[in-house]
């Protein structure tokens, strides 16, 4: 595989996992409070952010499978979930407004990635 694809598939893991924990903590009240004031709750949404934090974590999954095999590949994944957690809680202590727009872009960057990591590694 070069080395090219190997990036973007190391990218993808990172911001799928990113992307899928901040689906996951908004899924939460309390972190939806941060955002949107004490006493909202995310409601109706709830069910779509579930999906959509789980749809990341197995994006992430699926691209460190892809890059590291079936032994490996579960090592490189706890490590993006442990980077995506960390980038996550930060971001809701220091700056919850910006994570909205931070998960979105590192969701579509994520797929592209992963799409064009595979694409890569094809030719």
């Amino acid at each position: 595989m070069s080395a090219l694809a190997n990036g973007l598939l190391i990218y993808a893991a990172l911001a799928a996992a990113l992307a899928g924990f901040a689906g996951l903590s908004l899924a939460m009240d309390r972190h939806w409070e941060a955002l949107y004031g004490r006493g909202s709750s995310p409601g109706d949404k709830t069910r779509w952010l579930q999906a959509c934090g789980t749809a990341g974590l197995l994006l992430s999954l699926a691209a460190s499978l892809a890059l590291k095999g079936a032994t490996q590949g579960w090592v490189m994944w706890l490590g993006a979930l442990t980077a995506g957690a960390v980038v996550v809680v930060l971001t809701l202590t220091y700056h919850a407004r910006r994570l909205i727009p931070l998960a979105k872009a590192a969701a579509v960057s994520a797929v592209v990635a992963a799409i064009a990591g595979q694409a890569v590694h094809a030719l």
